[in-house]
Parts: C-alpha cells; structure tokens; sequence
C-alpha cells in the first residue's frame, strides 16, 4: 500500500489512522499471528535438544544486551540508541518507523530446560538464545530384553 509522507486528502489521512488505531486494539490474531510483540521481534521454537530464541535486532551492540535466565523466565533487554539528528529549526523529520529507546522482552520457557547450559550469539543483527533441555527429558530408546 502506497502512503504519503505528505497527506494531501484529509479524510484518507484520518480513515488510515482509524484503521492503525482499531489494529492496535484489536486482539484477534491475523494471517500472520501476533505481530504486536514489541521490540525485538521474537522467533521462539523447539528441537528435541534445545529451545531457541531469536531475537530480530539489527543496529544494536551485542555488549548493550542484557540476556538473563532466571526460573525458567528468559529476559532479553538493553537500549537502541536513535541515529537521527537533532531536532532543530532546520530539520523537518517526515516519518520515523524505527524503534529507538529502551526494550525488555520476556519469555517463559518450558520446564524440561538446563538453565547451565545456554549459549547466546549475535550475528548480521540476529541474538539467538539457545538453551539445552535436560538429559533426562530427552527421548531415549529402551531395549527390549
């Protein structure tokens, strides 16, 4: 859908912003699920050996990441600095659809996790969270005697 940065129709303009607000209090997922997450964008899936947590957060310094795991609680957080100028009489800022500010992010996980073995990495803007599940909730195959 093509959108103007400069409205000239003043009743398309207020129809648009109609729609953006009844979508962000609507509660029905669409085709592709929940998209309102927040920031970071979150992928959240399984194998048998680990859970995996992708975290979609480009521009940011993988030092600036708060990664913490405590009771089963996953929390992802840290701050994204903005890269636009200053605000002054000769800027004119037109659209801003990037997210600058604070983030946290939380996620439960499911109970069969070994909270000593996870790995975290961030590469190309992408922080994967993997964290092992325990040997003993690993599916195993019995002998029959």
């Amino acid at each position: 859908m093509y959108r103007s940065l400069f409205p000239r129709d003043l009743f398309a303009e207020m129809d648009r912003l109609q729609r953006d607000m009844q979508q962000a209090f609507d509660h029905s997922p669409g085709i592709r699920g929940y998209g309102r997450g927040g920031y970071p964008a979150l992928n959240v899936g399984g194998t048998p050996t680990t859970v995996e947590v992708y975290a979609l957060a480009p521009g940011l310094d993988p030092a600036s990441i708060d990664v913490n795991l405590d009771r089963g609680v996953l929390t992802l957080a840290g701050e994204r600095k903005s890269d636009l100028p200053k605000s002054d009489e000769k800027t004119t800022l037109h659209a801003n659809e990037r997210f600058a500010g604070r983030f946290r992010r939380v996620v439960s996980l499911p109970d069969d996790i070994d909270p000593n073995a996870v790995t975290a990495t961030y590469r190309d803007g992408v922080l994967q969270v993997s964290i092992q599940r325990r040997a003993s909730a690993q599916p195993r195959r019995i002998e029959v005697q």
